[in-house]
């Protein structure tokens, strides 16, 4: 599995993600523009789709036999 390039693009995904989340939080945590904050995580939901659809998809291809 760690062979595979797209795994490496997963791992990125995963933590393209938490550097999102961690931002927001921040921003949250500081107190700063309520519009701003929401944006962020509005953010984090964008790039957890791609995310969790990267993941469905290489699990898809793993099991129809793929290397």
């Amino acid at each position: 599995m760690e062979k595979d390039p797209f795994f490496y693009v997963i791992i990125v995904a995963c933590l393209v993600v938490a550097a999102i989340l961690a931002w927001g939080l921040s921003t949250f945590k500081a107190g700063g523009d309520g519009k701003r904050s929401n944006k962020i995580m509005q953010l984090r939901i964008a790039a957890q789709f791609v995310a969790v659809v990267l993941i469905v998809g290489f699990a898809y291809f793993k099991t129809q036999g793929g290397n």
